[in-house]
């Protein structure tokens, strides 16, 4: 193949961890559309085609964020009660969401996508339950927050699976607290953001899904009326649940309806492949095995989960019963994907005092393994076809920095070990590819200096002083 016949949409990479492992050799080709046509194994570098500077790995998709919470990262951090937890925090983080106005919003969420894809993430699941403005008065145009994220993500160039939140409901069936306001939608006027939300996310190749907040915000008619509601417009489409996060989850569920909140969902709603149990963290091994059966996806998001003292996901548990499971930054304490699966791997060791717990026979090499599961699980939860590199699947990538001094002499396989165990501080990602585009490269994304510019701004405004 000569330099004129290169193909114009095509890498070729010494080292590409495929989804049946590490490949050499390997030349992706892709379409205008951004869809790959061909992954090939044992090719010669064609003459003119580029060439990875490093390792390829298929990108990752982030399937928990609240994009908000970025500008609230670092404020939450001091000790104000006798026992902080997890609801202490809620109350801050109210605090904090009832400040946010649209422009606040979109630069919150444009610098965000930009991190996250700087990190290695190339989708996002944006789990949306802030809808309306203070007091819980409907903007004019009622789909007003809902596009400032679209368009955050279409400037950065971050696929996007947006999930508008259903929450009608304080703590199981109680009033609603003033400060959740502006989360409060009917099962209606949901199904109608849906509808009007469809053909915008259909151009610019997102997706769209639901998201009942979790039980203790929506009430089982609602929880079914919602979801069949959405599958008659969109049959495919993903549903994310937070679900027993935290043991007075457990407890308050237990009170309401005598049953766990997995046992009561397992029973009460169609669980299938096109839910996300989001952190799902105290499950009994009847209730892995009943929500693995149905083909859910289990959403963890660890560096969240320790954030907020939730507990320790019993991940070998849920893979012992075919569980599908994917990463997500959530509160965005922390926006890297690299360290999501750290800390994954290092609760687990923690929690069972064993060593390299999450590799499998298959794949011995722990980052492998985990990388592998979790781009599976991820796309799954997206609803998009982002499941690595693959004919037929979207063209985005992460190339790895082979001099970066975590990763310099070492074998792909290492070197992903690497990057996923020792480069944290010091990112190993060389550059990313979304839908064949190149969106990072070296010295980070082109939009960069007027992204974070653009979010501190809007968070001193916040800081300074409550929305309009």
């Amino acid at each position: 193949m000569n330099a004129a016949a290169a193909p114009a949409r095509a890498l070729w990479a010494e080292d590409a961890l495929l989804p049946v492992g590490w490949a050499r050799d390997v030349l992706l080709q892709w379409d205008a559309a951004g869809q790959l046509t061909q992954v090939g194994r044992g090719l010669p570098a064609p003459p003119g085609v580029a060439r990875a500077a490093g390792p390829l790995l298929p990108g990752m998709p982030n399937l928990h964020s609240h994009a908000f919470q970025r500008a609230l990262a670092g404020l939450a951090e001091f000790r104000s009660a006798q026992a902080d937890s997890f609801w202490s925090w809620r109350e801050r983080m109210y605090a904090f969401a009832n400040r946010i106005t649209p422009e606040a919003l979109e630069a919150i969420a444009t610098w965000l996508y930009l991190e996250m894809l700087e990190a290695g993430y190339t989708s996002v699941c944006e789990f949306h339950y802030l809808h309306h403005g203070i007091g819980g008065k409907p903007y004019a145009d009622d789909a007003t927050l809902s596009l400032a994220l679209l368009r955050a993500a279409a400037r950065v160039g971050i696929g996007i699976t947006l999930l508008p939140v259903l929450y009608q409901t304080g703590n199981f069936c109680a009033p609603p607290l003033p400060e959740q306001a502006r989360f409060l939608r009917s099962t209606d006027d949901l199904l109608a953001l849906l509808q009007r939300l469809a053909p915008i996310a259909r151009a610019q190749g997102a997706a769209l899904g639901l998201a009942p907040h979790s039980l203790r915000a929506v009430p089982r008619e609602s929880l079914c009326a919602g979801v069949a509601g959405l599958h008659a417009l969109l049959p495919h489409a993903p549903v994310h649940i937070h679900i027993a996060e935290q043991v007075r989850e457990v407890r308050d569920c237990l009170a309401w309806s005598g049953q766990t909140p997995v046992q009561w969902l397992l029973d009460h709603a169609p669980v299938d492949a096109r839910w996300c149990l989001v952190h799902a963290t105290h499950m009994t091994p009847g209730e892995s095995a009943g929500a693995a059966r149905g083909g859910a996806v289990a959403g963890l998001c660890p560096s969240t989960e320790a954030n907020l003292g939730d507990g320790i996901f019993d991940l070998p548990q849920w893979r012992a019963h075919g569980g599908r499971w994917g990463i997500g930054s959530d509160s965005q304490v922390c926006v890297n994907a690299a360290e999501e699966l750290m800390l994954l791997e290092y609760s687990q060791r923690l929690q069972r005092g064993e060593r390299n717990v999450l590799g499998t026979d298959a794949q011995p090499q722990v980052a492998t393994a985990m990388l592998l599961q979790a781009v599976a699980g991820g796309a799954q939860a997206c609803g998009r076809p982002v499941a690595g590199l693959r004919a037929g699947q979207q063209a985005d990538f992460v190339v790895l920095d082979a001099r970066h001094v975590a990763l310099c002499g070492l074998p792909a396989e290492s070197a992903l070990s690497g990057h996923v165990f020792a480069s944290q501080r010091s990112s190993a990602v060389h550059a990313v590819w979304v839908a064949g585009k190149p969106r990072v490269q070296p010295g980070g994304h082109a939009l960069r200096a007027g992204g974070q510019a653009a979010f501190v701004r809007a968070r001193r405004e916040l800081l300074g002083g409550a929305a309009q």
